[in-house]
C-alpha cells in the first residue's frame, strides 16, 4: 500500500512581523518547514512527499536545501491562487493509494497521529485528526448579544488529513467555493462522510510569534 503526503506551504511572514515566510523560519536548528517534511519521512521512509510552494519561493527553499544540506527525497510542485488550487495541483503529481494533506508549519505532528490517519482512512475512505475544546465557548449573535455552548459538541480540526486518492481527486474536480477551508470541507461537500480520530495537541499551526515561543518550548 503506497502512501502520499501533500505538504501544502504557501504562507507569507505578515502574522509573523517576519522578512520571509513563516514556513522558512528556524526553530532549533533548522527551518520549520525541514521539520514537517521529516515527521512523515520518519513515520515511512517509502513515503511519496510533494511539497506545494508558490513559484517565487521555490528558489528559496532550493538555495535553504543547499545550506542546510537537506536531501529528504520530495517532489516540489507549483502552488496556485488558493490552499484548495494548491492541493489540485499536488494531486496531479500524486501516485500514492492514500493521500495526506498537511499544513508546512505543523512540524509536531506525532508518528501515532499520521498512523492513526492512515490506518482509519484505509476503512473509512476519508478521516481527520481532532484535539478537545478546553476552553468555555460563546457564540455571538449579534455585536449586543452572545450566548454560551456546550462545548463538548466540538472539536478543533488539525492535520494530516488522509483520503482514498481517488476519493480525494473526485472531489477536487468541484468549482471552488471559499467556503472549503480545508480538505475534508471539499471531500465532505462530495457527500463523503468524514471520520475524526484523535490528534495530539503538540500538533500546533505556527502563525504567530508566540506559536514561535511555544515551537521552542516543545524542541525542549
Amino acid at each position: 500500500m503506497k502512501f502520499t503526503a501533500i505538504i501544502v506551504a504557501g504562507g507569507s511572514g505578515m502574522r509573523m512581523g517576519a522578512e520571509v515566510p513563516k514556513q522558512f523560519l528556524p526553530i532549533g536548528n533548522k527551518p520549520i518547514l525541514m521539520h514537517t517534511l521529516e515527521a512523515f519521512h520518519r513515520f515511512d521512509r517509502t513515503m511519496e512527499i510533494i511539497l506545494v510552494l508558490p513559484q517565487s519561493q521555490q528558489q528559496y527553499w532550493s538555495t535553504l536545501c543547499s545550506e542546510y544540506a537537506f536531501t529528504l527525497p520530495h517532489r516540489v510542485v507549483d502552488g496556485g491562487e488558493t490552499r484548495f488550487h494548491s492541493v489540485f495541483n499536488g494531486l496531479q503529481q500524486a501516485t500514492g493509494h492514500y493521500v495526506a494533506v498537511h499544513d508546512g508549519v505543523r512540524p509536531f505532528v506525532s508518528a501515532e497521529v499520521i498512523n492513526r490517519c492512515f490506518e482509519e482512512a484505509q476503512r473509512t475512505k476519508a478521516v481527520i485528526p481532532v484535539i478537545d475544546v478546553y476552553e468555555s465557548l460563546r457564540q455571538v449573535c449579534d455585536s449586543q448579544l452572545s450566548v454560551a455552548v456546550d462545548r463538548s459538541q466540538f472539536k478543533l480540526v488539525q492535520t494530516p488529513q488522509v483520503f482514498e486518492a481517488n476519493l480525494l481527486r473526485s472531489a477536487y474536480q468541484q468549482p471552488f467555493n471559499p467556503l472549503f477551508t480545508d480538505d475534508a470541507s471539499v471531500v465532505e461537500a462530495y457527500g463523503a462522510t468524514i471520520a475524526l480520530v484523535p490528534g495530539n495537541r503538540e500538533n500546533i499551526k505556527i502563525t504567530t510569534p508566540f506559536d514561535l515561543q511555544i515551537s521552542s518550548a516543545l524542541l525542549g
